[in-house]
This record gives structure tokens, C-alpha cells and sequence, in this order.
């Protein structure tokens, strides 16, 4: 089973908020035994709404099967308890701004010497070299720098922010591929080493076939709406009672749709016969495609084109996406019981085999939950390190 793919390999957590516990979320869900150290204030995704009984569901939905302790990094007692951790440790992902861990005596130099077959990770908004690298960022600010927020929305329109934080799920993502990377090189060379996933360089990711078609013709991509730049019909269409997102251009397709909607002659005329004389008329398509669909609701249209294999679907809002078939045949979501915020229903995670879905282990921590219990696996004491009060977290 994926899920116990990585039991036995001990991961030390020191990310916050969504990049960094993204990645450990997807090696916890595989087993690891991750152990977030966080500040006596908290991961600033504690402060973030919505909440439930003063939780933060982002924390939430973000740290599940990870165990949680806290640790001052600026009390010396603390650091040791940190560098005992480390030192028996396979995996380290931390995700302050280059410079922060070597600070605290924890860069990736340092730790090494001692745990030569650790894999060091880190996650940082531009990466851990180059001129870039000490500024400071978020999903928001790295859709606009890496040029996604000029490509999204509708044209003419004002910047659009995707609303999902797209950029921090696919750093983390990528990040935990890097770590899944090094460790089979550890099993070749039994050393660890140090890798790492910028939220700039993970966004252009995101942006690869883009990023491509503009190194290629130079033509500087705009805002397409809901419409893909590079095929037509491809792109949200209108009914009598609301939108579906329908791609219909593949040739027999195109064909296909044609005749669906009582248009056949579109399909032989010169302006759309192909997929590049249609991109030159799209707005001259849509228009009679429109003409052709309005009159008839959604459900007409959805069936009439699953006859004949159309690919579409309805543009659904979280209530329909939750209650639909495909969700619950995927197994999406789970209940889970929290000693603070009570039974949640959350998203499940993703990674299983074919008939394999596996359920969450434990909750995401409260504050600080499993400090007594990690330091007496390090043949600590509570007592060993010097007294912190946790604080809630606050992002004032």
C-alpha cells in the first residue's frame, strides 16, 4: 500500500502556511512520520480563517498525520532538542528565507556532518541562490511576478488572481518529487543531499507550454478568459440555464458537434474547417455556436454531446462538485475527529493505488500537541529544555 510506502522514515517539518506543508503533507500521507516544529506562536496558518472552535481549517486541511511539538530556535536548549531531532532524521524540509537555519546552527552545511544521509529541502519564494533570493514572498505576489496573473481573467480586463493557491500547492508538490528523488539516490549512493523548490521557478512550471509557444513565436500571451489560447472550441459556452465547458476541437469532434447543434454547414466553412483558421474567427464561431445553444438547458446539451463523445461538462460550484457522483466514487473527502474543532469533514489525500484510498491516521496537531512524547524518544525530558509558553498565532 502507498500508504505505508515511506513508514519507517522520520521527516523533520520546520515549513508554515501552505508551500512547505504541502510537501510534507504528501510524504506524511505516504507514511513518513512527520514531526512539525513550530514556533511557541504557531504556523501562521493557524491564524488564517475560516475556523472552526479557534482552529484554522487551512492548518487543518494541510496537517494531517503529522505530529506537532514546539521549539524556540532562538533558546539554545531548544536548538539542541532541534539538532538531537535532526540528527536521527532521514528528511529535513524547512522553509525560511535562505540564511534563517544557518542562524540557528541548522543549515544544511552544518547538520550533514552529522547526518551525512539526510535529504535537506528547501522551499523558498526565489531559491537559495541569486540576487533574488533573500526577498520575501507569497502565492499571490508570485502569480504576479512570474507573469500568471497577465495571462488570467478576461481580456481587457482588470489582473486576475487565481483564487486557489496554486503556486504554493505546486512548489510543495514539486519539492516532495525532489525529496522522493533524492532519497532513491540515497538507496545508489548512501548520501543524502541538499534540494530544494522555489515558489518562482514552480510557477513558471506551471506556465511550461506557455512559456514555450512565447520563446518559440515571441507574441507576448494575453488574457484568454475561460478560453484555451491554443484550440477552438475549447472554452465555456453558454445555455438557456447557465455555462459548460466544452473541447470539441479535434476534427471528428469539431464534426460531431456541428451536427449535434443542427449546424452542419460550419463545418465546411473556410473561416472553421480547421483548428487554425478557427483560432483567426473565433469570436465569429462562438458567436453562432452561442446562437445554436442558448435556447436549450445545460442537462440538453450534456447528454446530446456524451452521445456522440464530445468532451464537455458542467461548470460546477463547490456545492454541486461535493454532491456529484465522481466525487463520491473518488472518495474525496473523509470525516476526521479533532480533539479542538471536533469532527471535520476535509479533502482525503489523493495518493493511493487503483482501489486504494488512504484515510487520514491522525489529525492535524494542536499547538505543541506531541512535544513531551518526541523529546522522550530523543531520551529527553520536558524538563531538559528550557520553559516556553505557547502563544496563539496572530498575524499582527
Amino acid at each position: 500500500m502507498l500508504a505505508n510506502a515511506l513508514q519507517g522514515l522520520r521527516v523533520i517539518d520546520f515549513t508554515q502556511v501552505m508551500a512547505g506543508p504541502t510537501c510534507t503533507l504528501c510524504l506524511a500521507d505516504l507514511g513518513a512520520d512527520v514531526v512539525k516544529v513550530e514556533a511557541p506562536s504557531g504556523d501562521l496558518s493557524r491564524a488564517l480563517s475560516p475556523w472552526v472552535n479557534g482552529e484554522g481549517v487551512p492548518f487543518l486541511a494541510l496537517n494531517r498525520n503529522k505530529r506537532g511539538i514546539v521549539l524556540d530556535l532562538k533558546q539554545p536548549s531548544h536548538r539542541k532538542a532541534a539538532q538531537k531531532l535532526i540528527a536521527q532524521a532521514d528528511v529535513l524540509v524547512e522553509s525560511f528565507r535562505p540564511g534563517v537555519m544557518a542562524r540557528f546552527g541548522l543549515d544544511y552545511a552544518t547538520v550533514s556532518a552529522d547526518n551525512p544521509r539526510l535529504i535537506y529541502c528547501s522551499v523558498s519564494a526565489y531559491g537559495q541562490q541569486g540576487a533574488s533570493k533573500d526577498l520575501p514572498g507569497v502565492d499571490g505576489v508570485l502569480q504576479a511576478v512570474s507573469g500568471l496573473m497577465s495571462v488570467t481573467g478576461a481580456p481587457n480586463g482588470e489582473p486576475c488572481k487565481v483564487p486557489v493557491p496554486v503556486v504554493d500547492l505546486v512548489t510543495g508538490s514539486l519539492a516532495a518529487i525532489s525529496v522522493l528523488a533524492a532519497l532513491q539516490d540515497r538507496l545508489r549512493t548512501g548520501k543524502g543531499q541538499h534540494v530544494e523548490a522555489s515558489m518562482f521557478a514552480s510557477a513558471i512550471a506551471l506556465q511550461h507550454v506557455s512559456f514555450a509557444s512565447y520563446f518559440a513565436d515571441g507574441v507576448v500571451p494575453g488574457p484568454q478568459g475561460n478560453a484555451a489560447p491554443y484550440s477552438t472550441p475549447n472554452e465555456a459556452l453558454r445555455c438557456a440555464d447557465g455555462w459548460i465547458m466544452v473541447a470539441a476541437y479535434h476534427p471528428a469532434r469539431w464534426q460531431a458537434l456541428c451536427t449535434v447543434i443542427g449546424a452542419p454547414e460550419l463545418a465546411c466553412d473556410p473561416r472553421f474547417a480547421e483548428n487554425k483558421s478557427r483560432l483567426q474567427h473565433r469570436q465569429a464561431l462562438l458567436d453562432l455556436l452561442q446562437m445554436h445553444m442558448v435556447p436549450h438547458p445545460r442537462a440538453y446539451w450534456l447528454e446530446k454531446f456524451a452521445a456522440v463523445d464530445i468532451i464537455c461538462g458542467p461548470i460546477n460550484d463547490y456545492a454541486e462538485v461535493s454532491q456529484s457522483h465522481a466525487f463520491a466514487e473518488a472518495e474525496l473527502a473523509e470525516r476526521v475527529q479533532h480533539p479542538v474543532a471536533g469532527a471535520l469533514t476535509l479533502p482525503r489525500s489523493v495518493l493511493g493505488a487503483v482501489g486504494e484510498r488512504p484515510a487520514a491516521r491522525r489529525a492535524a496537531p494542536t499547538l505543541g500537541e506531541h512535544t513531551r512524547e518526541v523529546l522522550a524518544e530523543l531520551g529527553m525530558s520536558a524538563i531538559a529544555i528550557d520553559p516556553v509558553a505557547p502563544a496563539s498565532p496572530s498575524l499582527t
